[in-house]
């Protein structure tokens, strides 16, 4: 088995974008973050994070939340929190993401 780079903090989980099934997820895909793409491909939309009971207590949702949000963050994508998880405790865990949040606001009236 690769070690890694040998770092002192425990080791990332490689995550991987499932562009087709729309999902951010580990490497054995048991582990993920669904989303879906509103307003024309401007907003996603995180509905909903997994992590198999076998697997929490590792941060694995924090690990999927980070690449949604950077993804989104590179893509100028907003996000809207629909899923518990992101909107009660990864945002209020990483205040930094606020800035990434989608605004009713912001939108232009339709």
């Amino acid at each position: 088995m690769a070690t890694g780079s040998g770092g002192a903090t425990a080791e990332a989980p490689k995550i991987v974008w499932n562009e087709r099934d729309k999902r951010f997820e580990t490497e054995d895909k048991k582990a993920y973050i669904e989303y879906e793409l509103r307003n024309g491909g401007k907003v996603m939309d995180i509905t909903h994070t997994f992590v198999p009971s076998s697997k929490r207590g590792l941060g694995l949702a924090s690990h999927l939340s980070v690449a949604a949000f950077n993804h989104a963050q590179s893509n100028k994508l907003s996000v809207i929190p629909t899923c518990s998880y992101i909107s009660d405790t990864f945002v209020p865990r990483n205040p930094a993401w606020k800035s990434v949040l989608f605004s009713e606001d912001l939108k232009s009236s339709i």
